[in-house]
């Protein structure tokens, strides 16, 4: 497939993995022989919240995942860096050790585990992040239920117990896919508003979601995908602003 054009206001990424605090370069990953994710690219400076958007099938999820290093998809070529070292190459749990942590749709809570065990498994095998006192601050529903079992809560609570997981590690890029999936609308304005807090402290986020317009809202950056190709690079406000773009490739 010939690369596609650039949308109209749109900053193209630039650089060479040492201009921003994170950076990903050509990346390009299948699934067998399907060409998913194609010389994708894009930069994020740290502390702010990059939307990664386009509609189903678009190469979202895959982009998430070649960055976190997970198995599959597979990351054939191109580079990812995170405050200037590059993690392509390397085993997921070496990307998980230098403080990138994917909080995936299906949130994986552990069965059998209180919440307070689900945050405690979660710093048996890295560096230690935010202390308990501090993400129950964040998530006061997780501290009212710190004893309860993490599978038979909400789904908003479920979500925000995957996120406290992430947190309890020494994060420093988090991966969210579909974070308010499913999820009632009180619950999702409790999400934005813990990933602002996020934001605040420092952390880099990256947030796929397929309501578009909430993303957007609580994100600095946006990086549309089409058919697997970066097609829009710039101003979350921007697409916001913009009902062309938003209609053309978000369907909304």
């Amino acid at each position: 497939m010939s690369a596609k054009t650039m949308e109209h206001g749109a900053a193209p990424a630039s650089g060479d993995g040492g201009s921003a605090f994170f950076s990903c370069r050509g990346l390009q990953s299948y699934y067998g022989d399907s060409y998913i994710v194609q010389n994708v690219s894009f930069d994020i400076p740290e502390g702010q919240i990059l939307a990664l958007l386009g509609r189903n099938g678009a190469g979202k999820t895959s982009t998430l995942r070649s960055i976190a290093r997970a198995s599959t998809p597979e990351l054939r070529s191109g580079e990812v860096y995170l405050g200037g070292v590059a993690l392509h190459g390397k085993a997921n749990y070496v990307a998980a050790q230098a403080g990138v942590q994917l909080v995936q749709e299906n949130r994986r809570i552990i069965q059998g585990l209180t919440v307070e065990e689900n945050l405690q498994l979660a710093q048996i095998s890295g560096e230690k992040g935010w202390s308990f006192e501090r993400i129950f601050e964040l998530f006061p529903r997780l501290a009212e239920r710190r004893k309860q079992e993490g599978t038979t809560m909400s789904g908003g609570e479920q979500q925000m117990l995957a996120i406290a997981r992430a947190l309890a590690r020494d994060v420093k890029l988090l991966l969210l896919d579909e974070p308010y999936e499913g999820l009632a609308p009180v619950v999702r304005q409790d999400i934005a508003k813990a990933l602002n807090e996020v934001r605040s402290a420092g952390i880099t986020s990256i947030i796929v979601e397929q309501h578009a317009e909430a993303a957007l809202k609580i994100s600095d950056r946006a990086v549309i995908l089409d058919t697997g190709e970066v097609v829009y690079d710039g101003s979350a406000q921007h697409v916001l602003d913009n009902e062309d773009l938003m209609h053309k490739y978000l369907a909304i």
